[in-house]
């Protein structure tokens, strides 16, 4: 028995911090792909208003980063364990001084 829906793909508009994006998905996963874009436009829209001047491509793969890592915390993937409020403070720090050092390059 086949899974595969019969009806055609929707083009489905989706907006990710002012932008638009027409992607095809099929119809069952509708929901699922609108309330993932949105759920991406929050966590990059967060990033963007941490107040450092980032490019879009790189506040993408730092969303990206960040969503994979609670998947694979989530998935119960050994070497990612829960972090604490701490530790989080301290990789923040730590990703904003990088970035600093980046941008003196």
């Amino acid at each position: 028995m086949s899974t595969h829906s019969n009806e055609e793909p929707l083009s489905v508009t989706v907006r990710i911090m002012g932008k638009e994006y027409s992607v095809l998905c099929p119809v069952e996963e509708h929901e699922a792909l609108v309330k993932s874009a949105d759920y991406l436009n929050e966590r990059m829209t967060t990033i963007r208003r941490r107040g450092k001047a980032l490019g879009t491509e790189k506040i993408a793969v730092m969303a990206a980063l960040n969503i994979a890592r609670e998947l694979l915390e989530l998935k119960g993937v050994e070497g990612v364990a829960s972090a604490s409020r701490e530790s989080v403070e301290r990789l923040r720090q730590m990703s904003l001084d990088i970035d600093s050092t980046l941008s003196l390059e």
